[in-house]
């Protein structure tokens, strides 16, 4: 292993999690929950009779995903850092890093467009197409996060470490 792997799977500091098992993808699961069942109450509210709670829940819960990823960023960050310069990995955890940031922001004017009248009807296709939008580079940006941990293998322990769950 070069000294240039070794450094990325170690962690910058404790807060970033122990070595082999790191917080930010611990912290991805609530966003990415959070953003998804907002586009099924923002769908489901275009076909029922009463829309206005499903419309306040979609609200809710791109206000809890975007609370949820800017948590894993602090951690994704840290992460970030201990990838070295010039590499692969780093050019690739940079992409993801600005995708995310990217579909947060998006998120957050998403809430700003929706908070002013969410409860009222059903969600605007407007205001669908752009959690689409965001879901889809949030979903770029996971197979990005994928391909650090399990092709790069950012924060993943090394062989040696993984090989002691394989012993009788």
């Amino acid at each position: 292993m070069s000294a240039q792997q070794h450094q990325a799977k170690r962690p910058l500091t404790a807060l970033a999690g122990p070595y082999g098992h790191p917080f930010h993808p611990i912290l991805v699961a609530v966003p990415i929950g959070a953003w998804v069942t907002s586009l099924v109450f923002d769908l489901a509210s275009l076909v029922v009779p009463e829309p206005a709670f499903l419309a306040r829940g979609s609200l809710w819960l791109i206000a809890v995903g975007v609370i949820g990823a800017l948590a894993a960023a602090m951690f994704g960050f840290l992460d970030f850092l201990a990838i070295p310069p010039g590499t692969p990995a780093f050019r690739t955890a940079r992409l993801h890093m600005v995708l995310n940031l990217l579909v947060t922001a998006l998120y957050g004017a998403a809430w700003a467009w929706r908070a002013t009248g969410a409860g009222t009807g059903p969600v605007q296709a407007g205001q669908i197409a752009l959690s689409v939008v965001a879901l889809a580079a949030l979903t770029v940006s996971g197979y990005l996060g994928g391909k650090l941990a399990y092709r790069y293998g950012v924060r993943v322990a090394d062989e040696n470490t993984q090989q002691e769950g394989f012993r009788s």
